[in-house]
């Protein structure tokens, strides 16, 4: 491991290491693809965290992501789904080639990868972009698939569900039905500040906000 990587180690190796401190050492060392690929080899959350920040979006292609993807795999729950969510959020969607490969992710065989297929689904509504006309064949794949599906991907198909409910009205009944039908999240306590995602809710309460 270059010296590089080990100094960066020592950096982030406390319990106390926040989100905060990873971006601002992502600010400086901007992108450096070989450096992440020798953070990631250590295993380490926050290495692989930092990792991510400074990959190099270009080199990512089917066959590395499905690397990463089966190392993400490796780790315990919470700290996967971090790894998956923070994968898309700040490389898979900021290219036009690996936003052409989730879209044929809706029917993966890896879990994780219809996670991320359905959580940019939903981020595209809540962030305010135009979405794909591909709405109605969304809500009846929710409504057919969702009882079934992996906890990781039920989650990000609530996701999507809740906020088409919110800002498409001629969906918004359907939506809070498959709430009302699955029950998922009924009754789960939150964050104070933080909306429930039992669908039901989640609808009334954001689009209340909105006044939509």
């Amino acid at each position: 491991m270059s010296q590089t990587a080990e100094e960066i180690l020592t950096k982030i190796s406390g319990k106390s290491t926040k989100l905060g401190d990873l971006r601002a050492i992502a600010k400086e060392i901007k992108r450096n693809h070989q450096l992440a690929l020798e953070l990631w080899s250590t295993k380490y959350f926050f290495a692989r965290q930092l990792a991510i920040l400074i990959m190099d979006k270009k080199l990512l292609t089917d066959a590395a992501i499905d690397s990463l993807i089966r190392d993400i795999n490796q780790h315990e729950e919470k700290e996967k789904l971090q790894l998956i969510d923070w994968l898309m959020a700040n490389q898979l969607t900021k290219d036009k080639k690996t936003l052409a490969l989730i879209a044929d992710w809706e029917d993966s065989p890896s879990a994780l990868k219809r996670r991320i297929f359905w959580y940019h689904q939903g981020r595209l509504r809540w962030t305010g972009q135009t979405p794909p006309p591909n709405t109605e064949k969304l809500v009846s794949k929710i409504e057919s698939c969702i009882s079934n599906e992996q906890p990781e991907v039920q989650w990000a198909m609530n996701f999507t569900a809740g906020w088409i409910g919110v800002f498409d009205k001629a969906y918004r009944k359907r939506c809070i039905v498959v709430g009302e039908k699955t029950g998922l999240y009924k009754g789960k306590m939150v964050s104070k500040g933080c909306t429930p995602d039992y669908l039901p809710e989640f609808i009334a309460i954001e689009s209340n906000k909105r006044d939509l």
